[in-house]
Parts: structure tokens; sequence; C-alpha cells
């Protein structure tokens, strides 16, 4: 297939080196440029837009907006094309988009993944996709390069978004179980290791409780996923909830302890140095 991709992030980057070795053709615009072997970079969103297919992997409903929205690149593509978005965006943006992609007689696919970096680089990612059936079909071969295994999340598109900001939430609300369950056994003289290593050889031993337990037992918080791309998980989370009318406690309690997290300065690091907040107090996490 000839694909243009846009946004070269540690994500994006994953997934067009995936997509050149499996044969396909790659376009790249990124905003900042870059350089990959055996993809051609284009120099603007456009261009990106001519082909069979557009896969977008940038951070945010505004940083969409900002490149193909207000530049009108959705008017100027290819007649046909299906555009996949596989950014974590809110769901009334998603329906937004769904629209703009009607109006404009392109097809549109929510496809955000769960997986962080080093598992985009093995093709392993969990793909939720949503949209009409032919459009996902007509996308098949690059969601089979970029992911492990395809859900399919029905074919309207946001409810993939959904899916996707729910499980975000989650990740972060088993990182604040963890943390309150080590400040209650290291108080009693539990080793924060010997208590994870209790928890994922009994009840939880998924990979979210498996890849945070690590941080956290070992205090150490490198960046794999920011706090800050957790924080507007999270604030996504929160307009979903408020969208179908209810107010998620737990929600509130999480995002609260990840906007403190960022705003003590720790934006950059792993968002699981939000359980630094909980285990140390209000001096959070060490730098």
């Amino acid at each position: 297939m000839d694909i243009g991709l846009i946004g070269l992030g540690a994500m994006g980057r994953a997934m067009a080196v995936n997509l050149v070795a499996a044969g396909h053709t790659v376009k790249v615009w990124n905003r900042s440029g870059g350089k990959i072997n055996g993809v051609t970079m284009v120099g603007s969103p456009s261009e990106a837009f001519h082909g069979d297919a557009a896969l977008t992997m940038l951070s945010d409903d505004a940083a969409i907006r900002t490149v193909l929205l207000d530049p009108g690149v959705l008017r100027q593509a290819r007649p046909g094309l299906v555009h996949v978005v596989s950014s974590t965006i809110s769901v009334a943006f998603a329906q937004e988009l769904v629209r703009e992609h009607a109006e404009a007689g392109l097809g549109y696919v929510s496809a955000p993944v769960l997986g962080r970096p080093d598992v985009a680089a093995k093709g392993e990612l969990n793909v939720l996709a949503g949209g009409a059936p032919a459009a996902v079909d007509g996308i098949r071969p690059i969601l089979d390069v970029i992911g492990g295994r395809i859900w399919d999340m029905g074919p309207e598109a946001p409810t993939a978004n959904a899916a996707k900001i729910a499980c975000n939430m989650m990740i972060t609300m088993a990182i604040e179980a963890m943390a309150e369950a080590v400040v209650i056994t290291e108080a009693n003289g539990l080793a924060r290791d010997r208590f994870f290593e209790l928890i994922l050889g009994t009840l939880f031993g998924s990979r979210s409780y498996q890849v945070y337990s690590a941080n956290i037992a070992a205090g150490t918080y490198e960046p794999g996923f920011k706090a800050t791309l957790g924080l507007k998980d999270l604030r996504l989370a929160k307009e979903a909830a408020e969208q179908v009318g209810h107010s998620l406690p737990m929600l509130g309690a999480v995002h609260q302890r990840m906007a403190e997290t960022v705003e003590a300065g720790f934006g950059e690091r792993d968002w699981s140095a939000m359980a630094d907040f909980t285990i140390r107090g209000a001096t959070g996490p060490s730098r």
C-alpha cells in the first residue's frame, strides 16, 4: 500500500520502520523533520494524504486540528483515501472527525493502540479498531503490521476512543492502587519488592502491574509514557464521563494525583512517578 504517516514520535517512528520492512511505500510528514531509511519525507501534511491511506500519530486533539483540519488537508486528500488515527483523542473530537471525513468523501478509522514504544517496535501493539467495516477492512494490511492483535470495537469509530481512554484510566488506577498498598505494607516491615512478588504471583499478574510495579519497586521513573500525556488522557476520561452525565470518584482521585505530579515538575518522567506522591507524601518523586 501507499501509506502516508504524520507524526514521528517514538510510536510513529516504530510504525514507519515496520511498515517499510513489510514492503509498503511510506511517506512521512513530521513537524520537526527527521529521517528513516526507506521512508520518503514530504514537505507538507497534504502530501501524506495522496496515497491509499494515511496514518496519524499526533499527541492530542489540538495537534490534529492544527495540522489537518485548520489548513483544510482533508479537502486536498486523494478521493477514497482512508485516514487512520492512532492517537489517544477525545470521544467528542472523534465524533467531529467522523463528520469531517464524511463531508470530505474520505474513510475514517479510529485505531488507538495499547502498548509502549518497545512493543510498537516489535509490531505487537494491541490495536482498538473502530469504524465502518469497509474502511477497517481496507486498512487491515496496516493494522496487521503495527499490531499483534486487532480488537474490533464496532462500526462507530468513537467507540474505540472511549475504550482506549478507559484503559489508560484503569492503568493509572493500578499505579495508585500499588502505591497505596506499599504505604501500608512498608509501614509494617514488608519490602515493596517482596510485596510485588506476592501480588504478581497471585491476584495481579497483568502487564500493567508487571511494568509499573518494577518502576515503583526501583523508585525510578525514566520516561516511557510521560506524565503530561497521562494527565491529558485522564482529562479526556473526565470529559467523556461528563458527556454522559457521570462523575467518577476514582477517576477524580487519580486525575488530581497526576496533576500534582506534573505541577511539581515531573511531567517528562514516566506517569508512574505519580506513585511516589502517595508513598513519599507531599515531597513527591525523587529527581
